[in-house]
């Protein structure tokens, strides 16, 4: 399956709040079990979670412990094999030497955003390149308002937004992660 060659990291800075400033954003609780679970049932090789503040990777720790090796562990097993997926980084440059030290296969990063952009590709052709290539692919997901633009110029693809007929579009990350991963690694529901 692609899943295997595919990460995912939910970045918390550099991020836009809503006056398009660049903050840290905060860990959730939800978001890190949402998506977890969403990795776990694509067979994502590892889901990163991004955070320079110390009191923040704290925080990400004491949940992967009580859900890793405490009683949450204990009482829900599903939940810690979900949550084995996990790994704390301090940046996106950290993320990518893991990944390198894992595979020698080219890695590309692929942001998701909210808004279209010039370099923007389809879900088709990503998926199509992710089955075809014999790459390791970084899926980018952010937090607050977006990921910043310069970051975003930096990335190698920028996944084109998740299509609604309407004009609100501003759905929760882990809603957002589920919903991709299940186009680019679920199974096809459409004909070409």
């Amino acid at each position: 399956m692609e899943g295997d060659r595919v990460y995912v990291a939910l970045l918390h800075y550099p991020m836009y709040n809503k006056r398009m400033e660049i903050v840290a954003t905060s860990i959730t609780n939800l978001d890190l079990h949402d998506i977890a679970r969403a990795c776990r049932t694509f067979q994502v090789k590892r889901f990163f979670v991004v955070h320079p503040a110390k009191g923040q990777q704290q925080l990400i720790r004491d949940i992967l412990g009580y859900w890793q090796e405490g009683f949450g562990g204990q009482y829900n097993p599903d939940r810690r094999e979900a949550m084995s997926t996990i790994s704390l980084c301090h940046d996106l440059q950290e993320v990518l030497m893991q990944i390198g030290q894992e595979t020698a296969q080219e890695i590309k990063t692929v942001a998701t955003d909210a808004r279209t952009h010039p370099n923007t590709v389809s879900y088709r052709d990503l998926r199509a390149e992710i089955s075809r290539h014999d790459r390791t692919w970084l899926l980018l997901f952010g937090t607050g308002w977006g990921i910043s633009g310069e970051l975003m110029a930096e990335c190698d693809y920028i996944l084109e937004p998740i299509g609604v007929n309407s004009d609100y579009n501003h759905l929760s990350v882990r809603s957002a992660v589920a919903i991709i991963l299940d186009r680019l690694l679920g199974e096809p529901w459409y004909e070409d």
